[in-house]
C-alpha cells in the first residue's frame, strides 16, 4: 500500500491541459492532495490552483449562469470539489475562493442543494451535484467561520437525511445500486461515503435517518478491517494516481474508517 507522502508526491506532476480532464486533471489531483492531509509548500500547489482558478472563475459572471425557472442549473460539483480542495490546502481565505463560494450559496435550491438539469420541470436537487459542494462549504466554514456557508451545508445534510441519504421517499429502496457502495475517489459521484463525509462535517452522524447508511457502510468493512470499495475510473479513463482497489486504497479506508469512529463517538 503507497503512503500518503507517495501519493501527494504524484499528484502534484500537475498535467498540461484542462484542468477537469478525466480522471488524470489539475482538479482531480487538488481535490486528492486535500484528502491527503500531508502539508504541502504552497509554491508545489500555486502551479495547480492558478490552473484551476484561470478555468473556473470566469465562469461565475451572471451571464454565464443559466438559470431556468429562477433557478441556477450548474454542475455545482465542480465549484465543490475545488472549494473543498482550496479550503483544504490553505486557501480558505483566499478572495478566489470566497467568490466560488458566493457563488455556490446564490446557486443553492429551495430543497438545500444543487441541480445541472436544464428542464423546466426539474424540481428537485441532484445528490451528484450537492453533496460535494455542501462537504466543500463546511469545509470552508471550518476554516474561515463562515457563517452562511455552515448554514448551507446544513440545509444539504438535512435534504439527505430525508432520504435516510440513499433511499426513495415513495419506495424506501435504494434510488440507485451505485448510492449503497463506498468508492474513492468519488469525483462527481454521490454515495453513502460522501453523504455520511457530509453528516460528520456538520455534526450530524448521530442522526437516527443516518443509521442505514452507516450499517451499508459497517457492511463494506471485510474480515480483515479494511474496506471493499470500487473506483469510477477505468482503463479508457484512468486515475491520475494507482492507488489500488478496495482494500488496498488508502484513503478510502482512512476515510471510511474516520467516519464509523465518528459515529461510534456521536452515539455515546
Amino acid at each position: 500500500m503507497r503512503s500518503k507522502q507517495d501519493l501527494v508526491a504524484a499528484l502534484l506532476a500537475f498535467p498540461p491541459g484542462h484542468p477537469y480532464a478525466k480522471w488524470n486533471g489539475t482538479h482531480w489531483r487538488l481535490v486528492e492532495i486535500a484528502d491527503c492531509g500531508v502539508p504541502v509548500p504552497s509554491s508545489r500547489l500555486e502551479p495547480g490552483v492558478a490552473s484551476e482558478l484561470t478555468w473556473l472563475l470566469p465562469g461565475l459572471a451572471p451571464d454565464q449562469v443559466l438559470r431556468v425557472g429562477g433557478r441556477a442549473r450548474r454542475h455545482a460539483s465542480i465549484e465543490g470539489n475545488a472549494v473543498y480542495a482550496l479550503s483544504r490546502l490553505g486557501y480558505g481565505g483566499d478572495d478566489r475562493t470566497g467568490r466560488l463560494v458566493d457563488a455556490l450559496l446564490d446557486w443553492q435550491w429551495p430543497d438545500g442543494g444543487w441541480n445541472c438539469d436544464r428542464h423546466p420541470g426539474a424540481w428537485r436537487s441532484s445528490f451528484h451535484e450537492s453533496a460535494i459542494p455542501a462537504l466543500a462549504l463546511a469545509t470552508y466554514a471550518a476554516a474561515t467561520g463562515a457563517v452562511a456557508a455552515r448554514r448551507a451545508a446544513e440545509r444539504t445534510a438535512e435534504l439527505l437525511l430525508e432520504h435516510r441519504l440513499f433511499r426513495s421517499t415513495s419506495t424506501e429502496e435504494a434510488i440507485h445500486p451505485s448510492w449503497t457502495v463506498p468508492h474513492y475517489p468519488s469525483y462527481w459521484h454521490y454515495d453513502v461515503l460522501i453523504g455520511l463525509r457530509l453528516l460528520a462535517a456538520v455534526g450530524r452522524l448521530g442522526d437516527p435517518r443516518a443509521s442505514d447508511a452507516v450499517d451499508l457502510l459497517e457492511h463494506a468493512r471485510r474480515g480483515d478491517g479494511r474496506f471493499a470499495g470500487r473506483s469510477w475510473s477505468s482503463s479508457r479513463q484512468p486515475a491520475a494516481v494507482d492507488r489500488g482497489r478496495g482494500g488496498e486504497n488508502l484513503l478510502l479506508n482512512e476515510l471510511a474508517g474516520t467516519v464509523l469512529a465518528e459515529r461510534a463517538a456521536a452515539g455515546r
